[in-house]
């Protein structure tokens, strides 16, 4: 069983926006940090917070109808808006109206004036420029900041390095009210953290009886093939990338390495016996599904004796959601989408306690101790 320890409680609230399934939000649970209220416009998300925290306060809402309950002295503002307009796995576009929903945070934190605002995105952050501005939307976010009374600070990281199982980049705005900036600090990267501790045990054992965990051989794909070959007893299961075959890299992945950035539409699984994968040229002129015409890209093949999708659990251990938190959905589209979307809730965890240290420090509780180089202040 999968779970990550509580940290001792805090006098701290946070109050949670576009908080989907939870990772953003849990991950300051972890750390000790009170919840008062959560809202998101997906019905499924909405759900997901409901089965798992029957006694939070969670809200159907689009954020530009919002107006919190919660209004009285706020410590943290969690926001992780969308960031499919930003992403590259999304359209890059800079007019897609879900770019501009920071701007609710603000309305917000201008309405709570919350002593730390947390802000969560995708790394594109960095380059794409605001039509507003011409500055890059990370600086541009900060001008606005700063306008309300805010210092930001912002930082992106390779997740990897902070306790979860994937090379997933985020970007990370941390605001506090007034002068109190300078007592915040980013949390320090470790080692590497692997697949093995996460996925190992679920690829292997089908007797493992968890939540959003139904694991079934029989994985169907006019790319890839199961053989039902004989093969030996003592062959594991190997985990292997089913979808975006022209990607560079081996679709089989390694248990001692961090896997790829988990997303809302890669498709991952299981392979058993007599694993391979191959590079093949596709016939672009007279195959079917021919999303390129021009390219001249080799394709990923793998064959097996067996081949499995990943189960919603998987997905969610590498997300690093402990087993008990339950995913509702009406299809597994619905479960990959909040859990694609989520924040790792160690990677949360581990921003929420930096944020502690530096509100702990503000009231006398903890002396300040520098912990190394930290950057991209405005």
């Amino acid at each position: 069983m999968f779970n990550i320890d509580n940290d001792i409680n805090s006098p701290y609230t946070f109050l949670g926006l576009f908080s989907g399934a939870g990772g953003l939000d849990l991950g300051f649970e972890k750390a000790g940090f009170i919840h008062t209220e959560s809202s998101d416009i997906l019905d499924c998300a909405v759900n997901t917070l409901k089965a798992n925290r029957p006694n939070w306060n969670v809200l159907k809402c689009d954020v530009r109808e919002y107006n919190p309950s919660f209004k009285d002295g706020l410590d943290v503002l969690l926001a992780g808006f969308p960031c499919q307009g930003f992403s590259l796995g999304g359209n890059r576009d800079v007019n897609d109206s879900r770019n501009y929903l920071y701007k609710e945070v603000i309305r917000i934190a201008q309405l709570l004036r919350p002593r730390v605002v947390v802000m969560e995105n995708v790394l594109n952050l960095r380059t794409m420029k605001s039509p507003e501005s011409g500055k890059n939307f990370a600086e541009h976010i900060a001008s606005e900041m700063a306008s309300i009374g805010y210092k930001t600070k912002y930082q992106f990281f390779r997740v990897s390095r902070f306790g979860v199982p994937q090379t997933r980049r985020r970007f990370i705005f941390i605001c506090y009210k007034g002068e109190n900036l300078n007592v915040f600090q980013f949390p320090q990267p470790d080692s590497e953290t692997t697949i093995r501790n996460f996925l190992y045990d679920l690829g292997q054992d089908f007797s493992i009886k968890l939540p959003n965990h139904n694991p079934e051989w029989g994985f169907v794909s006019v790319a890839h093939k199961a053989t039902n070959e004989p093969y030996s007893a003592g062959d594991i299961a190997v985990p292997v990338r089913f979808s975006r075959t022209a990607s560079e890299g081996n679709p089989i992945r390694s248990f001692d390495e961090p896997f790829p950035a988990v997303d809302t539409a890669t498709v991952w699984g299981w392979a058993l016996g007599n694993v391979k994968a191959i590079r093949i040229e596709k016939d672009r002129d007279n195959s079917k599904f021919v999303r390129n015409p021009q390219s001249e890209a080799k394709l990923w093949r793998i064959t097996a004796s067996k081949l499995r999708a990943f189960t919603a659990r998987e997905y969610a251990r590498l997300q690093t959601f402990p087993d008990d938190w339950i995913f509702t959905g009406n299809n597994k589209r619905d479960l990959q989408l909040q859990i694609g979307n989520a924040v790792p809730v160690i990677f949360a965890k581990r921003i929420a306690q930096c944020v502690r240290e530096g509100l702990e420090v503000i009231d006398g509780k903890r002396e300040y101790i520098f912990h190394g180089q930290q950057l991209s202040l405005f």
